[in-house]
């Protein structure tokens, strides 16, 4: 589990020191949109499988042994409702709070989390992201709803 929370943490950096770097270089939203070049393509290879499952709630019930592979504490709750396939994500630890310190920025939240949910957008328009509750802004956990039409 140490080898592959190391190898998150420093794909982490890499990804704090790119964007610090093109944010000087172009600007934050340059630079935004220069990161998720390419990345909706890497979510459809990483979560597409994931979301092919009948329910949401399935699907990112699989990936709860990635998360704690790599050091993370996930909970996953099905809030299907009203015509409406609906999960959410409950991270109760978050790794990335103190690297991104380390590269100026005071939560780690745009760059990883923001990125993550509007590159999952762009690959799956039918499914909606937002991120509920952050634990660098003072929460317990991180939560993160998602909604598609149901099947």
């Amino acid at each position: 589990m140490q080898n592959a929370n190391s190898e998150l943490i420093e794909a982490v950096r890499k990804k704090f020191s790119k964007f610090s770097e093109l944010s000087g270089q172009y600007g934050a939203e340059k630079a935004w949109e220069t990161m998720l070049e390419g990345f909706p393509e890497l979510q459809k290879q990483r979560i597409g499988p994931l979301l092919a499952k009948p329910a949401l709630v399935e699907g990112f019930r699989l990936s709860i042994p990635y998360f704690t592979a790599i050091g993370m504490e996930m909970d996953v709750v099905d809030i299907s409702n009203r015509g409406v396939d609906a999960a959410l994500e409950i991270q109760k630890f978050c790794p990335y709070l103190e690297v991104c310190r380390d590269y100026g920025f005071e939560t780690p939240c745009h760059v990883i989390c923001e990125m993550d949910i509007e590159a999952s957008r762009r690959a799956f328009p039918e499914m909606k992201g937002e991120i509920l509750c952050r634990q660098a802004l003072g929460s317990p956990v991180c939560i993160f709803k998602y909604e598609r039409p149901a099947k």
